[in-house]
C-alpha cells in the first residue's frame, strides 16, 4: 500500500465516524448546525483523526472505543481552521474550494461554529459512553493533553505569535518554536491521546511523541512551502498569501531548497523513532511520514 492509498482508506472510515457523530443534534440551532456542518464536511485529508486510527491499530486496539477522540480532533482543527480564516486574521476567501465560512454565513455566525466545534470537542471527550472505555486517569490525562495542545500553550499560541506578535519568528529558532505551538502540538498529540488513553508504557508513549513532534513540524514545512509554488486550484486555497502578509516561514528563512531538506529530515526523525515496533505494525505510520513531505496540498 501506498501513503495516497492509505490516507484515502483512512479518511473514508473517519469520513463515516463523523457522519453518525453529527447525525442527530436536534439541540443546536439549525442555522448554527449549518455553518458547522458546511466546514467539518467540506472535505480536508482528515491528518489529525487518520493518525489517531492509525496509532490504535500499531497498538492493537479496538478503534471503535476510540471514536469521539477522532472526532474531537477533527473538531478543534476545523475550528482553527474557521477562525484563520476570519477577516482579522488571515483574511482567506476560499479554504478546501469553497467560500470560507465567515463568506458563506458572515463573521458572527463563523465564530459561533468555530467556537462551537471547539466545546464540542470536549463535550465528546467527557462523554460517559467514551470514558467508561479506559481508566479515569487516562481520560483525565488525554483531556489535559488535548487542551493543551489546542490552547495558549499550544495552538492559540503560536496563532498569536504567527498574527499578533512583537517579536518576529525571523530566526530557525523562533520559526520553529512559533510552527511547534501552532501546528505540531495537535498534530503531536493526535499520536499520543489514543496511546494515553489504552495506557500504554511511557517509554512507548515517548517514541510515539518523537514521531508526532517530526511529523508535526513536517508538516507546517512542507504547507510553507506549498504557499509558494502549490497549485491553488488543486489545493483549494489561495497560495503565496504568506509573502503578502509578510509572514516569517521555512522557504523565507531556510529558502526552498532548504526547505525542504527540513522536510525530509523531519520525516526521516519521525520513522525512526518507531523503529522498536514491528515492521509490519509501524509501515502505516512510516507511509504518513512519507505523505506529509511528498502532498501537493
Amino acid at each position: 500500500m501506498i501513503a495516497a492509498e492509505l490516507i484515502e482508506a483512512q479518511k473514508a472510515r473517519i469520513d463515516s465516524i463523523l457522519a453518525k457523530k453529527f447525525e442527530k443534534r436536534n439541540a443546536w440551532p439549525p442555522p448554527l448546525a449549518e455553518a458547522i456542518r458546511y466546514s467539518l464536511f467540506a472535505g480536508g485529508k482528515r491528518l489529525r483523526p487518520v493518525l489517531a486510527l492509525t496509532v490504535v491499530e500499531l497498538l492493537g486496539r479496538d478503534f471503535t472505543r476510540f471514536d469521539n477522540l477522532f472526532v474531537a480532533l477533527e473538531c478543534i482543527h476545523t475550528y482553527s481552521l474557521i477562525h484563520d480564516d476570519l477577516p482579522a486574521m488571515d483574511n482567506d476567501d476560499l479554504r478546501r474550494g469553497l467560500p470560507t465560512s465567515h463568506k458563506k454565513f458572515g463573521e458572527a455566525a463563523a465564530i459561533l461554529a468555530g467556537d462551537g466545534l471547539l466545546t464540542f470537542a470536549f463535550e465528546l471527550l467527557s462523554e460517559e459512553s467514551f470514558a467508561r472505555n479506559f481508566q479515569p486517569e487516562n481520560v483525565t490525562r488525554c483531556v489535559h493533553q488535548v487542551a493543551s495542545a489546542a490552547g495558549p500553550g499550544g495552538m492559540v499560541g503560536g496563532q498569536f505569535i504567527d498574527t499578533c506578535g512583537v517579536v518576529a519568528p525571523s530566526t530557525e529558532d523562533r520559526l520553529q518554536n512559533m510552527h511547534d505551538l501552532k501546528t505540531a502540538r495537535l498534530l503531536s498529540v493526535s499520536v499520543t491521546a489514543p496511546a494515553v488513553l489504552a495506557g500504554v508504557h511511557e517509554a512507548i508513549l515517548q517514541k510515539l511523541a518523537e514521531y508526532g513532534d517530526a511529523i508535526g513540524l513536517a508538516f507546517q514545512v512542507c504547507d510553507d512551502i506549498l504557499n509558494v509554488v502549490g497549485n491553488q486550484e488543486y489545493m483549494g486555497k489561495a497560495v503565496g498569501t504568506d509573502e503578502k502578509m509578510g509572514k516569517w516561514t521555512y522557504p523565507k528563512v531556510l529558502g526552498l531548497d532548504g526547505a525542504a531538506a527540513k522536510a525530509r529530515e523531519l520525516s526521516a526523525k519521525a520513522r525512526a523513532a518507531l523503529g522498536s515496533f514491528p515492521p509490519d505494525r509501524r509501515r502505516p505510520l512510516e507511509l504518513l511520514a512519507e505523505f506529509v513531505v511528498e502532498r501537493v496540498k
